[in-house]
């Protein structure tokens, strides 16, 4: 069960939760992966353990919120692997408060780490990929498609839905250079993450609302961009994919 095998693979946000758990779904399928992460060694942490089971992946220390750190390891992993198939913008910081405490720094500080860093790895990753075709996979939320009053996503979700409109507009600019672009917008998923941004009134009020009745799990979002990393996915760009328990469904 190789559906990756052969691939060239950049992922984002990698030392933990999502991003962890795709990069091992993604090496176990086949690909080459090199992955990366904000905290000092743990991206090389995660990769390293990989490794140890015979699987080629690589981690490196990147601020992504600075453009020329994030373009410098876009075209670093391109020459190491000789190219990109895949580029999964797994990473992404947080910042929520209620809008009367919503701060102009705080509402640009999200904009930077949401959906300004995705831009950041597309924009160089992007010339590589015109010359042969590839996958790009985007994540929003589910904050992005319904307004959630009780957590201050404002700006969340304004960054989220602008991820969504820019796989759209990616999409449509990438195909005749064969680049599909998509994104997946999970609902609540259980990660150092979002255990660090939602308390437990919080969490209990999204899980609530989800029709299955449990926090998702990095797998679950993982297997959605193995298929959309993979040539399954050949017929498939622009989309946006809800991955999030039915939130987005209807109410239990």
């Amino acid at each position: 069960m190789e559906r990756l095998k052969g691939k060239r693979v950049l992922i984002t946000g990698t030392a933990g939760g999502q991003g962890e758990a795709a990069q091992k779904l993604f090496a176990e399928q086949g690909a080459q992966v090199i992955g990366c992460d904000l905290r000092p060694g743990a991206a090389e942490a995660t990769a390293s353990s990989l490794r140890d089971n015979g699987y080629d992946v690589r981690g490196y220390d990147v601020d992504l919120a600075d453009p020329e750190a994030a373009r410098a390891w876009v075209e670093e992993g391109a020459r190491a692997l000789g190219g990109i198939d895949v580029l999964y913008n797994n990473a992404a910081g947080f910042g929520f408060a209620p809008f009367p405490e919503m701060t102009i720094d705080l509402f640009r500080h999200v904009m930077r780490v949401e959906l300004e860093i995705v831009f950041n790895t597309t924009s160089p990753a992007w010339g590589v990929m015109s010359k042969s075709g590839g996958s790009i996979i985007n994540t929003a939320s589910y904050s992005a498609l319904r307004g959630i009053s009780p957590l201050g996503q404002v700006a969340h979700a304004t960054a989220k839905g602008g991820i969504v409109a820019m796989t759209k507009s990616l999409a449509a600019e990438g195909a005749a250079n064969g680049i599909r672009v998509n994104a997946i917008s999970p609902g609540f998923v259980k990660s150092p993450a979002t255990d660090a941004a939602v308390d437990e009134a919080g969490r209990q009020w999204q899980l609530n609302n989800h029709l299955i009745q449990r926090a998702g799990t990095g797998s679950d979002i993982a297997y959605m961009a193995c298929y959309l990393a993979s040539d399954e996915s050949g017929w498939v760009t622009g989309q946006n994919f809800s991955v999030d328990g039915g939130a987005t469904a209807g109410w239990r």
